[in-house]
């Protein structure tokens, strides 16, 4: 008879311990994921959104996924943004992600996924950063945030943690007061070395930076001058739906997955409706990874995750086994019951 698998809670705090200071380990389980998803070895079916007709703005996403190879798991991540938190001092997102055994399908662990869904999303965007400012053969040293909240702050960890050396920072927020706090993180960060100024108009960050990060809760372009960019920068689009269709058009555009970006109104999908076909975006960072495309140093170059499940569970996994491995998985005992067909 195959072994029923445990079950186990792996906590944020352990989740943290697994990562924190491990960036470039999270850097290479996120890569080999990308790599395993462009050779066809991983299931990644759209994203089920559950939204609140009587709150809008809030919304709680699963993201199901199943990885091959080394990896060789199953499972799902949900989780929530709800932005009224910020304002309550809570973040905006909370998560929860189940592991399930890729042989038997019982799931083997459940863990807190906000750390796990920041820390992929960063990695994603600093291997994007690192692979395509390479390969156009200059690192920034101007870097612009648009958007301060939890991403920003791991997006910034993953950059310093994968090689950039920043001289400027800008940021911009709609909050002063978030603006401020986010200053002050670099100022620890990084030291008095780094000239940071914080950008009252949006104009003026865009146009300071060579490497922008988007990271906001945007639900429409509110970006819209394709001039901005006139100076070609880097732009991680992880907020997907900050850039007009006009700005996309203008740019080189690689994406995590074609299918996955091109939906939900994000800007390249506005663009795709703009023009009736999707002939602006070059590929994907795994043809970036594989050597496939070579992103041009005299346009704007846009990166724009969707943000694949199976980076999630990739992440996920290698946590697992980190606490596995120094004996520290708690267990849920009895958690699986009924184990016999018929009593």
């Amino acid at each position: 008879m195959t072994q029923v698998p445990t079950f186990a809670v792996v906590s944020g705090a352990q989740v943290h311990e697994a990562l924190h200071g491990h960036e470039d380990e999270v850097v290479a389980v996120v890569e080999a994921a990308y790599r395993l998803h462009g050779e066809g070895r991983t299931v990644n079916p759209d994203s089920y959104f559950l939204r609140f007709p009587d709150r809008p703005s809030d919304r709680i996403i699963a993201l199901p996924a199943s990885v091959q190879g080394e990896v060789g798991v199953h499972g799902i991540k949900w989780i929530s943004s709800f932005p009224g938190n910020v304002a309550a001092g809570l973040p905006r997102a909370s998560a929860v992600l189940i592991l399930n055994d890729a042989e038997t399908g019982y799931p083997l662990a459940c863990l807190e996924s906000s750390i796990i869904s920041a820390a992929r999303t960063a990695a994603s965007a600093a291997l994007a950063a690192a692979r395509l400012a390479d390969a156009r053969g200059e690192r920034p040293r101007r870097v612009g945030f648009f958007g301060v909240g939890l991403i920003a702050r791991y997006i910034h960890t993953y950059l310093a943690a994968n090689g950039f050396d920043f001289t400027e920072a800008g940021i911009h927020d709609l909050s002063p007061e978030h603006a401020r706090g986010f200053a002050d993180y670099l100022r620890r960060a990084e030291g008095e070395e780094l000239a940071i100024t914080v950008h009252d108009k949006p104009e003026d960050l865009v146009r300071g930076s060579d490497l922008i990060v988007f990271a906001t809760v945007a639900g429409e372009p509110h970006v819209t001058d394709p001039d901005w960019f006139a100076h070609h920068p880097l732009v991680l689009h992880v907020s997907l739906r900050d850039l007009s269709p006009e700005i996309v058009l203008d740019s080189w555009n690689v994406v995590d997955d074609v299918e996955h970006c091109m939906k939900a109104a994000t800007s390249p999908h506005l663009a795709e409706q703009l023009v009736g076909h999707r002939e602006f975006v070059a590929g994907t960072l795994y043809d970036v990874l594989t050597g496939a495309i070579t992103p041009p140093a005299d346009r704007p170059v846009v990166f724009s995750p969707f943000g694949l499940g199976v980076l999630d569970l990739a992440v996920a996994k290698h946590v697992h086994d980190r606490v596995r491995a120094a004996g520290q998985l708690h267990t849920v005992p009895d958690f699986f019951h009924e184990l016999k067909r018929y009593g």
